[in-house]
């Protein structure tokens, strides 16, 4: 079993930055990809960003294309999401994932097995 816990959410002004972290234990976690999903009041879970086990590919929605950022430390069983030039419509809790394989990166959260209970990232205008 694999228990994922996130932090670093807040509360940040439009066009700032925000770092989430999500730290895993159980599982070796070099075993599996990770991802981040996000969802708005009212709205349906979105992917947000994947990356494989070794870090050495990652996805990104469009939405956030060039503003946020998918890396990890598998030293240090975490994975990290930097978003830069928030825009109020980040607002979401964001959820980090656990991947069924080392290799999926995809959008589908049915491929990922392990969740973590979410931070809320509120982006005020």
């Amino acid at each position: 079993q694999v228990q994922l816990v996130e932090s670093g959410g807040g509360l940040v002004q439009a066009g700032g930055s925000l770092r989430l972290s999500c730290a895993a234990s159980g599982r070796p976690f070099s075993s599996y990809a990770m991802g981040w999903f996000r969802q708005a009041p009212g709205k349906e879970r979105e992917f947000v960003a994947a990356i494989t086990w070794s870090g050495g590919s990652s996805s990104h929605a469009d939405s956030v294309k060039g503003r946020f950022t998918i890396s990890r430390d598998n030293a240090k069983n975490t994975v990290y999401l930097q978003m830069n030039s928030l825009k109020p419509e980040d607002t979401a809790i964001y959820y980090c994932a656990g991947g069924r394989n080392r290799l999926y990166i995809g959008t589908s959260a049915r491929e990922y097995v392990y969740w973590g209970q979410g931070t809320q990232v509120t982006v005020s205008s």
